[in-house]
């Protein structure tokens, strides 16, 4: 049975996330204690994390990037929660190693369809460890089994959802991809969903790739009003 923890010190809230993913078949454990939450988390090896920012003892922020530096934990998908809804706050979860993001107040119909779309794209990504072919485009090489973009003689890893989204680019090289697509490709989402992930994500993975650019090229290029191209044999901005 697929096993959710969320945990939250306001347990009104925990109470309410336990009751509707049970009735969605899923076994859910909570804990209104993040350190507690953190034992649980070692214990039990959830297949997802619901985690709220603000709590005592330790933030969600810190809490994420501990999960991520721990071996046995790091691939757990995280939804984070929180009031925080600004794009900066949005950023900090996601270099936390956060996978997916829902700001408070929220409705428990959007988390359950976040829980079920971030589960979904967890399968898939396990699908895709099983991919181990190593295949170039211009100056880009992509080699799944490790999450590892190389441009030339460097390279970066990316996170899994990174990956991804670099992925759905590369298959449409030199065409325009839509934000309202890699939501829909990478996450499940609907159309009508806030693309502010897409925008923090896109900034992090573009940080990334800037930094191997042995001819200080630009390989992601957004589209403004439309979405992103990559361009494998990059645009020279000198």
């Amino acid at each position: 049975m697929t096993t959710i923890l969320a945990i939250d010190d306001n347990e009104a809230i925990l109470e309410l996330i336990k009751i509707n993913l049970e009735l969605m078949g899923f076994r859910c454990l909570i804990s209104p204690e993040p350190v507690r939450g953190f034992a649980i988390l070692k214990q039990e090896n959830p297949d997802l994390l619901i985690l709220d920012v603000m709590m005592p003892e330790i933030d969600g922020y810190s809490l994420a990037a501990k999960i991520r530096q721990n071996k046995n934990t790091k691939d757990i998908p995280i939804i984070m929660l929180t009031a925080l809804g600004e794009l900066d706050d949005k950023l900090k979860g996601f270099n936390s190693g956060v996978d997916d993001y829902l700001t408070k107040p929220f409705e428990i119909e959007e988390l359950k369809a976040r829980v079920t779309a971030l589960l979904n794209r967890s399968q898939k990504g396990l699908d895709s460890l099983r991919v181990k072919e190593i295949y170039t485009v211009g100056d880009i090489t992509v080699i799944p089994e490790s999450y590892t973009v190389r441009i030339l003689d460097k390279e970066t890893k990316l996170t899994p959802i990174e990956f991804e989204i670099f992925n759905v680019l590369l298959q449409n090289h030199s065409n325009m991809v839509s934000s309202k697509t890699l939501l829909k490709e990478v996450w499940g989402y609907g159309d009508d969903d806030d693309p502010d992930t897409i925008r923090v994500h896109i900034r992090h993975l573009r940080t990334k790739i800037d930094k191997i650019s042995t001819h200080k090229n630009k390989y992601i290029e957004t589209i403004y009003g439309g979405g992103y191209r990559l361009v494998p044999n990059g645009i020279n901005l000198k």
